[in-house]
């Protein structure tokens, strides 16, 4: 009942809003709003191309290991291998839901836009091999994914497989290879079709044998196709309309979607292949071992240590190098993992923090360790959070971090920051913490200072991120540090899952299941214990503190209490209570291959049908998607989980989300919950099933979600070239009732070029838009990953919320790719008395290349044309319907235009307001006037412009420049074209316009304005 229910609601959203669907279906989700099941989408065929190679690398890898299977190999993968496929599947679909890439043809190989999309490939490639083999793997994890998003939109929006290809096009990434050529502009490549289904409306210049020319569909109004193009087509293409009607995209298998659906399962075909080749190629040049590491691949989870270093933290030091030797010794022995896996290790002190010790290699690593002394230090508190936010910028996701300390945080400030990076990398962080007596007469340090016994009042912060995180805070001493330190072996174990994880602040009883899918179970219980009583499935009881008895063994030391449960597990409910002076915390892990991921998500219904990943925390109050991947499942196992319990911060039920099956090759089992409304509480949440015998399974996410009613969104996210600057443009939203907040921006490498916290104040259900600029230093080094935090909350509630934008360093090539300019709007009404009449076109120029654009000048034309800045709110006045594009960035290029930082002055963060020493908004210029420098106003957005002139004076000419000195030339014509829109269209009787749009010795558009 719930699924149809589901199913239907979607189904009516689809037909309400009318979403616009441009290439293959982006996820899972879009099968059910399109109603087509059987289609791939550009999710499915990029998981399938990843695991495939993956297990065919680890095949030959272990092709020594005789008793080595398929089924074992899939389940052992690992929950980091699943987590790093939805990253690349989910920055592929990403390409249809965000502003700056959803509606740009050169993205998606729209429009004819062929050449364009071709470099736009090389570009993705070029920076996945970078990130790849500087060890940059989520960066390089994003870039692959785009990649993958237009080389799969090529063999659906082209007549590729129309021609009857049956190979992929190796000249799209490799330009030795023979190339097709494209059709020209005055070329027509399609006949008219009147149907859903167009089985014959190519014409014959497009698929003959010998010397074919290449197409591709133009799509909506962005850029208005020439008459005898191809358009996109399908119900939600506007340009399918204008002649020719129809449309060739193989988006689908839904005839109201793709009038080429009957050749659906060839394109894909095809789009798998070239996807699965890219992959060989990239296994090739990065070799077996990178390749895997990319993907994280059966890799045990990141040690990571933060580390005090002063004078007092001898013996805290000595425990921790202790637990990397025997962490270490014990990988070694395994055989289970064919990676080492990643360590991490980040001191810090007064005034000082880092650098950053990062190696694959243990034995490296524990040089590391070794090299660490305790020496010197002051006054507390330390620079403990900035030490912490380094280690998390360079852990991978899903890691344990472990934090060393005596002294609380000097660095208060970074709170926010920190906390966002935990939720968005969904890291634990464990903190241990001793006390740190004066060291009269001692040697080991330098210290010389008496501080008071450690209490949780000083260390609340500590307390307060370990929560959020799923770690726990340790409170203990010098003399137990070593015995307490057992929980980093405890918990670096890949195949740990957690079965329950609460707090309480007095006497508790919990309640955890242990299924037949877990073999050990250990019990961390933090805080000061007076009784604590164990019973098992069976009735069995034991007291603890005591001797060890008939369910488990326990160890027990200052703040904390390890109880590790007794073979042969009893499957069932488990209850521990206990009686405590002060707060406790419960962690409870299990060892078992089945866990899961999840993400909250949207339904897209501005451009692509399809459920749209939510970034940061979710909304308090509205509507949600919760989607989940079960991972560790063998294809041979039976399990259905049926739904997922929200719980409160101490473990109370706060909501019950059922859950929808649905199909997609992740890890044989994705589901989908709907909530009608996201509870305020924070929360945690447990996934319920049963295995194929009917016995009961569950599963805990440790990461406290915080719901709130302020969100932040990234509109554009430059890549970064030495000695250049960059501006972040985003948009913060206000859910709640009227009221100020603060915004603050850290970086981990300190390029922000202002870390001024700014206040704003945000109406109910408005929004601001901001911008903050990067400087990046000349001896920057290209694959270098920059992390940028974004943090927003309330000044008079918890209502906060977190951007995490994720840069690239990548070389400085020569710039000679002209700037382009584009037609976003045109109004025309020229009666045959031209004196009667005037013609508007409203249009976006920016620069493709690094060099920025430079100057733009009017040099035919009797009009005016008025210049914009993108930021601004007042361009609603000139683009009304085109507000949300040009607040969002305008079809912003990958590569944004860049500013030499020996240029710049002193820009506030987010003020978005000024630029150089004047603005550009409302600049005119008329026929006659110099060039206008715009290179101080850009900064690496577009600029809008709106030419209007009588209809006496139809032809006008823009020149735009860039700092390089390549030129474009952008022809405005405007003329009547009745004929056109009167012939496919003679029923209708409307009036049509053309405005031509001449790109110089590149390309013309013809921009039709249809006065419906």
């Amino acid at each position: 009942m719930y699924s149809s229910a589901l199913t239907h609601q979607c189904a009516l959203v689809l037909f309400i809003y009318m979403p616009i669907c441009q290439a293959f279906l982006p996820n899972f989700w879009s099968r059910v709003l399109t109603l087509s099941w059987d289609s791939y989408t550009h999710q499915y065929m990029t998981e399938h191309a990843i695991l495939n190679i993956t297990m065919e690398t680890l095949s030959r890898m272990g092709e020594h290991q005789q008793d080595l299977n398929n089924e074992e190999l899939y389940t052992g993968l690992g929950r980091g291998f699943w987590h790093a496929v939805g990253e690349v599947a989910s920055a592929n679909a990403a390409m249809d839901f965000l502003s700056a890439t959803r509606s740009d043809p050169v993205y998606h190989f729209d429009s004819e836009r062929v050449e364009g999309a071709t470099q736009m490939l090389r570009e993705f490639w070029g920076q996945t091999l970078l990130l790849t083999q500087a060890k940059e793997y989520q960066g390089a994890r994003r870039s692959l994914g785009q990649l993958f998003h237009s080389l799969q939109d090529f063999y659906s929006h082209s007549n590729w497989v129309e021609m009857g290809q049956q190979e992929v096009y190796l000249h799209l990434l490799h330009p030795e290879e023979p190339s097709v050529p494209v059709a020209s502009v005055d070329t027509p490549t399609c006949a008219q079709c009147y149907r859903f289904s167009c089985y014959s409306n190519l014409l014959e210049e497009m698929i003959r044998q010998t010397e074919p020319l290449l197409t591709t569909g133009y799509f909506s109004t962005y850029p208005v196709k020439p008459p005898g193009k191809c358009s996109h087509g399908g119900i939600l293409d506007s340009s399918r309309h204008q002649g020719a009607e129809g449309g060739i995209n193989k988006d689908s298998t839904s005839p109201l979607f793709s009038p080429h659906h009957f050749l659906h399962k060839e394109a894909a075909h095809l789009a798998t292949t070239a996807t699965l080749r890219v992959l060989q190629d990239l296994h090739k040049e990065v070799g077996p071992k990178s390749f895997l590491r990319l993907f994280s691949v059966q890799q045990p989870p990141a040690l990571v240590f933060v580390i005090d270093t002063t004078g007092s933290m001898f013996e805290e030091i000595t425990a921790a190098r202790l637990r990397t030797l025997s962490i270490i010794q014990a990988r070694e022995k395994s055989q289970r993992t064919t990676l080492p896996g990643t360590f991490i290790l980040v001191p810090f002190h007064d005034p000082g923090f880092g650098p950053v010790r990062e190696t694959d290699d243990p034995h490296q690593f524990m040089q590391y360790m070794e090299d660490l002394m305790a020496l010197g230090g002051g006054d507390e508190p330390e620079m403990c959070l900035s030490a912490l936010q380094l280690a998390l910028t360079h852990s991978p996701p899903l890691s344990e971090i472990f934090v060393f300390t005596d002294a609380s945080p000097k660095d208060r400030h970074l709170q926010r920051a920190v906390q966002a990076l935990i939720l968005e990398k969904q890291t634990k962080v464990n903190f241990l913490l001793t006390e740190d007596p004066s060291f009269k007469g001692r040697e080991r340090g330098k210290r010389k200072r008496k501080r008071e016994t450690l209490s949780p009042g000083r260390f609340s912060l500590y307390s307060s991120l370990s929560s959020i995180s799923g770690g726990i805070t340790i409170f203990t001493t010098n003399k137990d540090i070593y015995n307490v330190s057992a929980i980093v072996e405890d918990t670096t174990t890949s195949s740990k899952v957690t079965l329950l994880h609460t707090e309480s602040e007095s006497d508790s009883s919990n309640s955890f299941r242990v299924d037949k899918a877990v073999t050990k179970v250990m019990l961390h219980i933090t805080g000061q214990l007076t009784h604590c009583e164990l019973v098992s499935p069976l009735g069995s009881q034991q007291s603890l503190p005591g001797t060890d008895g008939p369910l488990a063994m326990l160890d027990s030391s200052k703040g904390l209490y390890r109880m590790s449960l007794l073979p042969p597990l009893e499957i069932g409910i488990w209850q521990l209570s206990i009686k405590a002076i002060g707060p406790t915390t419960f962690s409870i892990l299990g060892d078992s291959s089945l866990d899961f991921l999840y993400y909250f998500a949207k339904e897209s219904n501005e451009t692509h049908p399809g459920l749209r990943k939510l970034e940061g925390s979710p909304i308090a109050g509205v509507p949600v998607f919760l989607v989940v991947a079960v991972t560790g499942l063998s294809s041979n196992e039976e399990a259905s989980f049926s739904h997922v319990t929200l719980l409160g911060p101490k473990g109370e039920s706060l909501l019950k989300v059922l859950l929808n099956s649905s199909s997609s090759y992740w890890s044989g089992e994705e589901l989908v919950g709907y909530m009608d409304s996201v509870p305020r509480m924070p929360f945690t949440m447990r996934l319920s099933g049963k295995d194929g015998r009917g016995n009961l399974l569950e599963r805990v996410s440790t990461e406290m979600i915080q719901p709130t009613h302020v969100q932040i969104q990234v509109l554009s996210a430059p890549q970064l070239l030495p000695g250049h600057s960059s501006t972040v443009l985003f948009e913060i939203f206000n859910h709640g009732p009227n009221r100020h907040f603060s915004l603050s921006a850290e970086d981990d490498l300190g390029y922000l070029s202002h870390q001024d916290q700014q206040r704003l104040f945000i109406g109910m259900g408005s929004s601001v838009k901001r911008e903050v600029e990067l400087r990046t230093p000349q001896t920057a080094q290209t694959g270098r990953a920059i992390t940028l935090t974004l943090t927003v909350h309330a000044e008079d509630s918890p209502d906060s919320n977190y951007a995490v934008v994720h840069l690239i360093v990548i070389p400085e090539e020569p710039d000679k790719t002209p700037p382009a300019c584009s037609s976003l709007q045109v109004e025309s009404s020229c009666p045959s008395l031209c004196s009667q009449g005037s013609w508007k076109v409203s249009l976006v120029a920016k620069d493709r290349g690094h060099s920025g654009l430079a100057s733009i000048q009017l040099t035919q034309g009797e009009g005016t044309l008025i210049l914009f800045e993108v930021t601004t709110e007042r361009h609603v006045q000139h683009f009304p319907q085109l507000h949300e594009e040009t607040m969002g960035g305008v079809h912003l290029p990958l590569l944004q235009p860049q500013k030499d930082t020996s240029e710049i002055n002193n820009h506030h963060l987010g003020t978005g307001a000024e630029h150089g020493h004047q603005r550009l908004e409302g600049v005119q210029l008329v026929n006659g006037d110099h060039p206008v420098n715009i290179s101080e106003w850009t900064k690496g957005k577009p600029v809008m412009m709106h030419y209007s002139s009588g209809c006496c004076a139809p032809q006008a000419e823009l020149v735009l420049l860039d700092r390089a000195g390549n030129m474009r030339r952008c022809h405005l014509i405007a003329s009547q074209q009745r004929a056109l829109r009167e012939n496919n269209r003679a029923h209708s009787g409307e009036f049509t316009s053309q405005l031509v749009l001449m790109l110089w010795g590149h390309s013309a558009l013809i921009f039709i304005y249809d006065p419906r």
